[in-house]
């Protein structure tokens, strides 16, 4: 068990895709989203799942909330012209963060 002595930030966006869109074309726009993140202040980790329903879960760990929320404003205005953008039934969308209060972690976890 890992003490948390500074909450960490839990980041979740659902949405649906476009019509026509895919998941796989989802994860091609994502290309300068996942560059643009590895670059950003207080950044772990992305995870990308999908419901059956079709509903995206976008979920990030970052080291605290803040970071979380003044990277998304940062995506917002820095990648406004992302391909991401285009494939995002943007009505759908749903941001929360949240922090982190207790983790467990694997042991040797190395994350790229």
């Amino acid at each position: 068990m890992t003490a948390i002595n500074k909450p960490g930030g839990l980041e979740t966006t659902t949405f649906k895709l476009e019509k026509g869109k895919t998941y796989s074309d989802f994860i091609t726009a994502n290309a300068d989203v996942d560059a643009w993140l590895k670059k950003q202040p207080g950044f772990q980790s992305r995870h990308i799942a999908q419901r059956l329903d079709g509903t995206i879960i976008d979920a990030l760990i970052w080291d605290s909330e803040q970071d979380g929320r003044d990277a998304m404003h940062r995506l917002m205005s820095e990648l406004a012209d992302s391909p991401v953008h285009e494939v995002i039934d943007q009505g759908t969308v749903s941001w929360n963060i949240y922090p982190i209060y207790h983790q467990i972690r694997q042991k040797n976890n190395l994350l790229t």
